[in-house]
């Protein structure tokens, strides 16, 4: 037998395995494939949540500002319950959305409208949250990747048992766009509390607008 020459014998059996190992290995790298290519799925309108009268929505009880913002696409904008306008950042990553409460505040979810189809990389591809008194002590608690949204996107400041977080400040930041986009877009955001309950039994919740201006003391 020549040197560097091989014998072409093969036992059936090892080979049948290497096969099934192959194949095994090709099928878990579709998988991560599969997984990293899900869309981000869209969340309920928060309208609807508001109409059952469990939560309240509380951004106009905080001062809002932003790292930075085009000319006529500001807080304005992202605040203006109208989904064909946005905010557009001006500046360098990440981008920053500062909510700060007069008093400390019971939170329980943060809601963000994303439209891929209309944005493309102007769109978020990650999103840090970030509480704390003020801005020299955030701390940031939720981190979410999104991939390619369409709607309503529902982030959960409640602890394991349910509990809404109290917090005089949160800070959304936008750490990265899809396909490497520099600035970015929201088109709303908007922030609830739980609605506060009755203490004269289990009443009948409002379902109206009209009624709902009612249903808690101010």
């Amino acid at each position: 037998m020549k040197a560097g020459c091989h014998s072409s014998f093969q036992n059936p059996k090892v080979s049948q395995r290497r096969s099934q190992e192959r194949g095994k290995s090709a099928g878990l790298g579709s998988q991560k494939i599969n997984a990293m290519a899900t869309k981000t799925p869209a969340g309920e309108d928060p309208k609807k949540l508001e109409r059952t009268g469990r939560v309240r929505e509380i951004g106009s009880q905080a001062i809002w500002s932003l790292s930075s913002c085009k000319p006529g696409f500001g807080v304005d904008q992202l605040r203006d319950d109208n989904l064909e306008t946005y905010w557009q950042s001006d500046g360098s990553q990440p981008h920053l959305v500062n909510i700060q409460f007069r008093r400390k505040t019971a939170v329980k979810t943060v809601c963000i409208y994303a439209d891929y189809k209309a944005d493309e990389s102007y769109t978020p591809s990650r999103v840090s949250l970030r509480v704390g008194n003020n801005f020299h002590d955030l701390q940031e608690i939720r981190q979410l990747d999104l991939v390619e949204p369409g709607g309503w996107v529902h982030i959960s400041l409640e602890d394991p048992g349910g509990k809404p977080l109290r917090t005089f400040m949160i800070q959304m930041a936008v750490l990265a766009n899809h396909q490497n986009g520099r600035d970015t877009h929201l088109r709303q955001v908007r922030v609830y509390t739980p609605a506060e309950e009755m203490s004269l039994g289990n009443l009948p919740r409002f379902t109206t607008t009209d009624c709902l201006k009612y249903s808690t003391i101010r």
